[in-house]
């Protein structure tokens, strides 16, 4: 006589069959699909836009960095490089740029906290830049949404060509032909404003002798 099972238990038995086809075509088909798909077409976005420095990844041009002085006998650490460009300012946790600590400080614009914040990273900037502090553009001063944002203004990047060049020894037309190269125009040619990725513009100044 064939087991007769009851209803309940017959739908219950079609779930579990329907979960177990779904995560097989889900959670191992189609990434795989998906996966090979991005390794074949966009190999290099897919495994993270990485940089390399003699066939090792020294950065992502996803991911902006500090550019920050060494520590020297418990000083200097974390004061700005002046050799090297200045990405935006970053929420991203206490060491700045942390992937794992995305986000922004969720401070409204009439916060005292972020007034008091701006005017002093505004006073900052001018001093290390050496430019009026009404000269300085407002990506220099605020982070962006995600707090990992590698780009900046052409208007910051062209604020900080004098003083690399400065520190670097080379001529202002040199640095300044630099940030050309790698500017970036707007998005689809009107969205959001001309820019410039520091990762990539810091790895090739780099490189300049």
């Amino acid at each position: 006589m064939p087991l007769v099972l009851r209803p309940v238990i017959r739908r219950h038995l079609s779930a579990l069959r329907m979960l177990l086809v779904f995560t097989v075509i889900t959670g191992a088909r189609y990434p795989l699909l998906i996966t090979g798909i991005a390794q074949a077409v966009f190999p290099y976005q897919a495994n993270g836009s990485l940089i390399e420095e003699n066939g090792a990844p020294v950065a992502s041009r996803l991911i902006g960095q500090n550019f920050v002085l060494p520590e020297r006998a418990g000083r200097g650490a974390g004061r700005p490089d002046p050799r090297w460009f200045q990405p935006r300012p970053s929420a991203a946790g206490p060491a700045g740029y942390d992937a794992a600590g995305s986000g922004a400080s969720n401070l409204g614009p009439n916060n005292p906290v972020l007034v008091r914040t701006i005017r002093e990273r505004r006073a900052a900037v001018a001093a290390f830049d050496g430019v009026p502090p009404r000269s300085v553009p407002v990506d220099a001063v605020t982070a962006s949404g995600s707090g990992l944002d590698p780009d900046i203004s052409r208007a910051y990047a062209d604020q900080q060509v004098n003083r690399v060049a400065r520190a670097r020894g080379l001529s202002p037309a040199v640095v300044r032909r630099l940030v050309a190269e790698h500017a970036e125009g707007r998005d689809i040619g009107f969205l959001g404003q001309d820019g410039v990725n520091v990762v990539e513009l810091n790895h090739a100044l780099s490189t300049v002798r």
